[in-house]
């Protein structure tokens, strides 16, 4: 009976959390079948698979990223398991790697998952989260261009504009015009459009938006502002403004 754990939770999970909750779910049951220290102890309820759930919104999309080459890095582990630790403390960060490592196994919808992330999420949430996803694909040093195609379907499913997914995607693969993309416009830009541009991108940007979530999330906020800032200074300097 017990190897039939992992169905039923998977079973709950679609009715209470959607595509999110199902794998949630199954992973939980998985585990009661295979980790035999995951046992909650009195008292203690195992986590949440709510649909606005960033933490395990972070773990799906993580290990589509993560297996988009073919290949699941130590270096790409280490970046996922160092964010849990700094968000959610050495414990939770333990669990929660543990759940990646079943959902590693697993094939599921990735637009279903992505069309409740867009449901539920706040666009300013997405957009950290797509800045997230980005630090994992060049956590060995390099974007792999089918890392890149999993992150941009990732964007679409969850309705960010092909200008937002550039702009931080220029933050972390530079070239000549990666300024300019960050403030989602072109090189012909007017002085005042980059004014205008800035303006608005900030406001977009600010950390204020994600003030609710963890430590490090804010911090990866305040990060993504200050590549903002200095991609508005770039172009000031060029345009000698």
């Amino acid at each position: 009976m017990a190897k039939y754990a992992k169905w039923l939770a998977g079973g709950l999970g679609w009715v209470l959390g959607g595509p999110i909750g199902g794998i949630m779910g199954f992973v939980v049951g998985s585990m009661v079948d295979t980790v035999s220290d995951y046992i909650p102890q009195q008292g203690t309820t195992r986590p949440p698979t709510t649909s606005g759930d960033f933490g395990v919104s972070l773990l799906i999309l993580s290990a589509a990223v993560m297996k988009a080459d073919g290949k699941v890095l130590k270096s790409e582990l280490d970046y996922v398991r160092n964010f849990f630790h700094q968000q959610f403390g050495p414990s939770e960060a333990q669990q929660r790697m543990l759940m990646l490592r079943e959902i590693l196994k697993q094939e599921y919808s990735l637009q279903g998952v992505c069309m409740q992330i867009r449901h539920f999420m706040a666009l300013p949430l997405r957009l950290q989260l797509l800045h997230y996803l980005f630090g994992i694909a060049m956590a060995d040093g390099q974007a792999h261009q089918s890392e890149v195609d999993v992150i941009r379907t990732i964007s679409n499913y969850m309705g960010i504009n092909e200008k937002d997914f550039e702009s931080i995607k220029a933050m972390f693969i530079r070239d000549t015009k990666s300024a300019y993309r960050i403030l989602e416009i072109t090189p012909d830009a007017s002085e005042e459009d980059i004014k205008k541009a800035y303006r608005k991108m900030a406001i977009k940007y600010h950390p204020d938006k994600v003030s609710h979530l963890g430590e490090d999330i804010q911090k990866a906020a305040k990060e993504k502002f200050q590549q903002l800032n200095a991609a508005y200074d770039t172009i000031k300097k060029e345009r000698g403004l």
